[in-house]
């Protein structure tokens, strides 16, 4: 697992073979686009006024990313106590501020085909952190064991509610992202979940997944699934499979495909 978006962006685009070699290039206080400047204007030449745009856009993506993370970077060096000490230099405090940065490195990612797949946890299992951009005081495994207390339940619910709320800013952005004849959100499937049905009793029954984005034109939107009791969620990730052209006869502990 990597938590610190300068490691993903060098990770991407291949800044520098070595620690050393990346610290000299963000010492030379350059974008990673300058150091291809030239190329960058050889190939704009040979591009039509759309794909201009779309190149342009793409590489502006590149320089905001880099500047956020420059900016990060800079405030927890300027001596101030930082809320995460423990935290690498280039994570910011603010929990939003973070999983959007590393949203955007996914989509960047996809936008160029560097990858295909990319998976992000939203926090740690066993985290004691605050969220008070939730409006909740309680640490998020504190309040995960709730005790069926209607009170701690709603702090839980809230807490909840605040982190899927990032999902949207994801969403977005596959979906003001041109790709082919569509949108990066029509070519991608995003699988939102949960380990967890019931966190007060570590309940794997009942447990919630959202999927988003229509795979290819694979899988259609607006529908709310509720499977039978005893499914296992193993079918759900089976039909995705199939669905994606993988014909494996079985995943998991899958029983059969779940009706999507």
């Amino acid at each position: 697992m990597v938590r610190d978006p300068r490691m993903v962006f060098d990770q991407l685009f291949g800044v520098g073979t070595s620690a050393e070699q990346r610290a000299l290039r963000r010492k030379a206080d350059r974008s990673i686009l300058d150091w291809i400047s030239t190329e960058m204007t050889s190939l704009k030449s040979t591009l039509g006024p759309a794909d201009r745009m779309r190149f342009d856009d793409y590489t502006e993506s590149i320089r905001e990313i880099e500047r956020r993370i420059t900016r990060i970077e800079q405030q927890n060096l300027n001596g101030e106590v930082r809320e995460l000490p423990l935290a690498p230099i280039g994570v910011p405090d603010n929990w939003t501020e973070h999983v959007k940065l590393m949203f955007d490195l996914q989509v960047i990612a996809f936008t160029a085909n560097i990858t295909r797949v990319s998976a992000i946890k939203m926090s740690r299992d066993v985290s004691g952190r605050t969220f008070p951009e939730s409006g909740v005081t309680a640490g998020f495994h504190s309040a995960s064991h709730h005790g069926e207390n209607p009170q701690r339940l709603a702090q839980y619910s809230q807490i909840n509610k605040y982190h899927i709320s990032t999902l949207a800013y994801l969403v977005e952005k596959l979906k003001k992202t041109e790709d082919g004849d569509g949108s990066l959100l029509d070519h991608s499937l995003i699988v939102y979940g949960s380990p967890m049905g019931d966190s007060n009793l570590h309940n794997h029954k009942r447990v919630p997944m959202i999927l988003v984005g229509h795979a290819g034109g694979r899988l259609k939107g607006h529908q709310h699934v509720m499977a039978a009791d005893g499914t296992p969620a193993a079918n759900m990730y089976l039909t995705l499979l199939h669905r994606l052209g993988i014909n494996d006869e079985s995943f998991g502990d899958s029983t059969g495909e779940l009706g999507l």
